[in-house]
């Protein structure tokens, strides 16, 4: 066994820790377009240690999110400038091109995609993103 323990990657992605209420989560963190457009695609499992993936947008704005190529199922959960979540979906993996889509029920700042089903957090928590 090595000495110190290797962060979780998704390769060309940080990885930082964000706190949403009292719980923190370890998230590759998508900031520039072409990150957010690739996101978890053909991703078949996070790595050890990974809870999910933050999109930051840098300003609010209507956010819609796809699952083509996406080989997982994945919870979304909607931020507001504030921080506060304001809706979620479970969506779907979807192997063509006809996938359905998702879109954010208001204008938004951070969305988090994480496995479906692992977290569970109500309407109005407060997100803390990366410093």
């Amino acid at each position: 066994m090595g000495a110190c323990a290797s962060q979780p990657t998704l390769e060309g992605f940080e990885v930082d820790e964000i706190t949403i209420a009292d719980t923190t989560l370890t998230v590759a963190v998508a900031e520039t377009s072409d990150q957010r457009s690739r996101g978890l695609r053909e991703v078949e499992s996070l790595p050890a240690g990974l809870d999910g993936m933050l999109f930051v947008f840098g300003e609010e704005r209507l956010a819609t999110f796809g699952m083509e190529d996406t080989l997982i199922p994945l919870d979304i959960w909607w931020f507001d400038e504030e921080g506060l979540l304001i809706g979620s979906a479970t969506m779907e993996p979807c192997p063509d091109s006809s996938c359905p889509s998702y879109p954010s029920p208001g204008e938004v700042s951070w969305a988090l995609e994480t496995p479906a089903g692992e977290w569970r957090f109500a309407s109005g928590a407060v997100l803390t993103p990366p410093a």
